[in-house]
């Protein structure tokens, strides 16, 4: 939102993990929380504004998306399994004027783990989460579940939780991941995602994956 900066980071404190939140309006020569209130540098553990705490063992992917809505207040989007489950899901932690709120958006059923060594073929992308100008959220992924086509979800009323879920591609995009042109989005709400098939084998496995063509998928909510 205008010149302000947010920044969202992991603290690791033995066990859990925990995501804190700073923002500046001066270009980064200081720092505060959600609240106003100024921080003290250097920022550590004790003194920091904790958006989430999550356990260890929980999945959690290594990448934080983030916007902000017209009022300035932050949504970050992540994947972790919650407790009692090997599910992991997408999760929605936001600031909503007064307090911090956590949000299950996936519903899924197919469990993986992030355990081993290398980089993971997960069946799950990381998210990516964008806002437009009338504040509706839509959050844009790759899931086997659905076949592993570019997906994305968009809600309109938080409170009700209610993500409405569109295919973009009628193909699997193998192991993609979301990018897309953030400066068209801000300025006009269209979006560009950068679409190709990706291979990718587990704990850094090779593929045998032939030239695949790349494009730009061009995508605008319809009311």
């Amino acid at each position: 939102m205008g010149n302000t900066q947010n920044a969202v980071y992991r603290k690791r404190q033995r066990c859990p993990q925990f995501h804190c939140y700073a923002k500046s309006l001066d270009q980064g020569k200081s720092w505060e929380k959600s609240t106003g209130e100024k921080y003290r540098l250097p920022i550590n553990v004790k003194s920091a504004e904790v958006a989430e705490k999550i356990p260890q063992g929980r999945e959690l992917i290594n990448q934080t998306s983030m916007c902000t809505d017209s009022q300035g207040h932050p949504y970050m989007a992540f994947y972790w399994t919650p407790e009692g489950s090997r599910i992991p899901h997408y999760f929605l932690v936001y600031f909503d004027g007064t307090m911090w709120k956590t949000q299950q958006i996936s519903d899924r059923r197919t469990a993986f783990s992030l355990r081993g060594t290398g980089t993971k073929k997960n069946s799950i992308s990381r998210p990516q989460i964008m806002v437009d100008a009338e504040d509706i959220l839509y959050l844009i992924y790759r899931n086997i579940e659905r076949g592993s086509r570019v997906s994305i979800a968009a809600c309109v009323d938080l409170e009700k939780n209610d993500w409405m879920v569109e295919d973009l591609t009628s193909f699997s995009v193998g192991q993609w991941e979301p990018t897309y042109d953030t400066e068209l989005w801000k300025l006009s709400s269209i979006l560009h995602l950068f679409v190709q098939h990706v291979g990718q084998g587990d704990e850094e496995n090779p593929e045998n994956v032939k030239p695949t063509q790349i494009s730009v998928l061009e995508w605008q909510y319809r009311k």
